[in-house]
């Protein structure tokens, strides 16, 4: 085991603060530490994600949350991911300023990352640094995503349980039907509840999950996060779902389904470094000259390349 593994394990926030760097840089060293944690058991700690479109509160919400947890004395991991510059490839990392509150808290690790260009609203570092999370012995994980709109529903892959936040003012029913992010949702809840509108946005997502013939159905939960309404109410909705999928065998398929997405991720990257690899070999030149020339054709192309790696 290697030392940073065991600080990890021992729970020590720089050493949690340096594997997740490690994560996201794709180090050297992160295959034997992910190897190493990997003598704790994974998944046990409960990942819950918050995904909506920008300005509904969805840091306002995580830090409610957050307190709540720490009420029923666990340990909470955060992970807010912000979106990355498609011009200078930076990014403002600046969810977190609105956790302060919990700053000084030994039970609570806040961590920001950068997409670094992937769509979805998650980093391609998340499920890994959700890891490491999980090897440092925190109960609760809140995942925060960037807050892209109707496409954002990688999360659902990721989570065992994931909030959709809405907020008054959405739109009316046939924008909340054709939105593919709502079809996400373990749990609604409708922030900003004290806003005109709120009933109707309430309303509308009635009038979607009656539609629905799911065996879960989601809640819709009013709150007003910035004042602590609702919170408790929030929790109680997640609380129902942890055991509904405790019950129905649905939590171990959506874990199951985690995995296999995780390995998935790994080769499709370890593929996409060997083809960068080759980008200057004259194979490929060569298979781009015949396919200008109409030699071949780019599916070919493609088989006679992968054949090469």
């Amino acid at each position: 085991m290697t030392p940073l593994a065991e600080e990890v394990l021992a729970g020590r926030p720089r050493a949690i603060a340096r594997a997740i760097s490690l994560v996201e840089n794709a180090g050297t060293a992160l295959r034997d530490l992910i190897a190493a944690l990997g003598t704790r058991q994974p998944y046990r700690a409960r990942v819950v994600g918050l995904t909506g479109s920008p300005g509904v509160g969805k840091s306002t919400s995580t830090g409610a949350l957050i307190e709540a947890a720490r009420k029923r004395g666990e340990r909470v991991g955060v992970l807010a991911v912000d979106p990355s510059s498609p011009f200078t490839g930076g990014a403002l990392l600046g969810d977190r300023v609105r956790m302060q509150e919990h700053a000084t808290d030994s039970g609570v690790f806040i961590r920001s990352m950068a997409t670094r260009g992937h769509l979805g609203g998650l980093s391609w570092a998340v499920p890994q640094a959700i890891r490491v999370l999980d090897a440092a012995g925190y109960d609760l994980v809140l995942v925060e995503t960037v807050g892209v709109g109707q496409a954002e529903v990688d999360i659902a892959s990721l989570a065992d349980s994931t909030i959709v936040l809405l907020a008054p003012g959405m739109g009316d029913g046939v924008q909340a039907a054709k939105a593919g992010i709502l079809e996400i949702a373990d749990v609604f809840v409708v922030n900003k509840a004290d806003r005109d509108g709120a009933q109707a946005t309430i309303r509308d997502l009635r009038n979607m999950v009656a539609l629905s013939d799911a065996p879960w159905r989601p809640p819709i939960v009013a709150t007003v996060a910035a004042r602590g309404e609702g919170v408790d109410d929030v929790v109680a909705a997640l609380d129902a779902h942890a055991a509904y999928l405790a019950e129905s065998g649905q939590g171990r398929l959506r874990r199951l389904a985690r995995a296999r997405d995780e390995i998935e991720a790994i080769v499709l990257a370890q593929l996409r470094a060997r083809i960068g690899n080759i980008h200057g070999d004259l194979r490929l030149d060569a298979l781009a000259e015949r396919a200008l020339a109409g030699e071949t054709d780019p599916y070919a192309a493609a088989d006679e390349l992968i054949a090469a790696l």
